[in-house]
């Protein structure tokens, strides 16, 4: 733990400038770095006299090319309200800091702890929650966000495969297959990480990290999720059955198509990150595996039919 005044870097000088000006941090001040983030800085804050620590998350630089922080602090206080997400603060909203109860007595999972059936239906049940919550104050789908990254990463002369007009032209075709067959907008998390799920003892799981959610089409949050935990065709169709009851095959065609285009939005964002963020983080090697994820979905011989059964 470092005290006010031991600040050795520019993220800590950045916080030290902001939590001075919590009123109601009267208390003396310690903190540290939580790893783990790769968007921005976190930090554990101990104030004298508090009945617990606060995390503390410092916006990294160029985050707010596609990071709109009033409606993350919205999905963060929604979250809250319902039950999946911690305690919040605004001590410092009007700065974009966001300031949450640091929850000790969880961890945030593994891709590991996702092999655990019992984990898998928990947070299918904190996915369902969060769904069927009010409308967020922004509605961002899939299709927006890889625009707005497309446009982004040429701007800043970053790097473009090959292929990526292939890749677009897929893109295309799949966003033709999912207008036609019509979006099912709920408010979605959109960011997945292992971390972002903290595990109880009890296998119990509270959602973190709301910068990215945003309305968006129901299944692209299911699909995104299990894509980053990398799970089996036959996970999928669990998970499918979990959600909704049942397992429909149209669903499933949807769920695979939207793993593709979050392979395309998260490798065009890593290009961005790669010509912006002052991170220690090899973004570009991040964007080229997805990229080729993204392919492999793609080249998979059932694809048109994936496409045809939305």
């Amino acid at each position: 733990m470092k005290e006010l005044g031991m600040a050795g870097n520019e993220a800590e000088h950045l916080l030290e400038a902001a939590i001075v000006r919590v009123g109601a941090w009267n208390g003396q001040i310690r903190y540290r770095p939580v790893s783990g983030g790769i968007s921005n800085t976190n930090f554990r804050i101990e104030v004298a006299g508090a009945s617990h620590d606060f995390f503390v998350k410092i916006p990294g630089r160029g985050t707010e090319m596609f990071i709109d922080r009033k409606a993350a602090r919205a999905a963060s206080r929604q979250a809250e309200m319902i039950g999946v997400g911690p305690k919040t603060f605004d001590y410092l909203d009007h700065e974009g800091i966001e300031i949450a109860e640091f929850v000790a007595d969880r961890r945030p999972s593994t891709h590991a702890d996702f092999v655990d059936p019992a984990v898998r239906a928990e947070t299918v049940r904190l996915y369902r929650l969060f769904h069927q919550a009010p409308r967020l104050p922004l509605t961002k789908t899939v299709f927006d966000m890889i625009d707005e990254h497309d446009d982004q990463v040429r701007q800043l002369g970053g790097f473009l495969p090959e292929d990526h007009d292939w890749l677009t032209w897929q893109y295309r075709q799949a966003r033709a297959a999912l207008e036609a067959a019509g979006l099912d907008l709920v408010p979605c998390f959109n960011d997945p990480m292992p971390g972002n799920f903290l595990l109880g003892a009890d296998k119990s799981i509270m959602l973190i990290d709301f910068e990215y959610a945003s309305n968006n089409d129901r299944l692209y949050d299911l699909a995104i999720w299990a894509g980053e935990h990398f799970f089996s065709e036959e996970v999928e169709r669990e998970i499918i059955e979990e959600y909704f009851g049942r397992y429909d095959m149209s669903a499933h065609a949807r769920f695979i198509v939207h793993k593709a285009l979050a392979d395309i939005k998260w490798s065009t964002w890593a290009m961005v990150q790669n010509r912006i963020s002052t991170l220690d983080f090899d973004f570009y090697k991040y964007g080229i595996w997805k990229h080729m994820r993204a392919r492999s979905i793609i080249h998979d011989p059932r694809w048109p039919l994936f496409l045809k059964a939305l």
